[in-house]
């Protein structure tokens, strides 16, 4: 059997779960995908997705660093750009840079 890669599942550290679903799903335009707890209180773990981008977002000590980075190759970047930048969100203006690696 060949070895094949199905997708990778970047998981990102969030401090605030209102500022988190504001960014992802009222800013970047993701679909929340489903929400866990393993009790009341206990730090929330959630997935987001959209157009085939899976994302994991997590309250737990440990999971993702503060402030990773990600790279995803896309099409129709410039008209995700004009998009997310039509939502006037206040913390951030995206623009486009031309890079040697995509």
């Amino acid at each position: 059997m060949t070895i094949q890669f199905e997708q990778t599942c970047p998981i990102f550290r969030i401090f605030d779960i209102e500022k988190a679903k504001d960014f992802y799903i009222g800013f970047l335009g993701f679909t929340l995908d489903w929400e866990h707890r393993f009790a009341d209180g206990m730090p929330l773990y959630m997935q987001v997705s959209r157009a085939g981008l899976t994302l994991h977002l997590s309250e737990h000590h440990g999971d993702g660093s503060p402030g990773a980075n990600i790279f995803v190759r896309m099409q129709g970047v410039e008209e995700f750009h004009r998009e997310v930048n039509a939502r006037g969100y206040r913390y951030m203006r995206p623009g486009i840079e031309d890079a040697p690696w995509g």
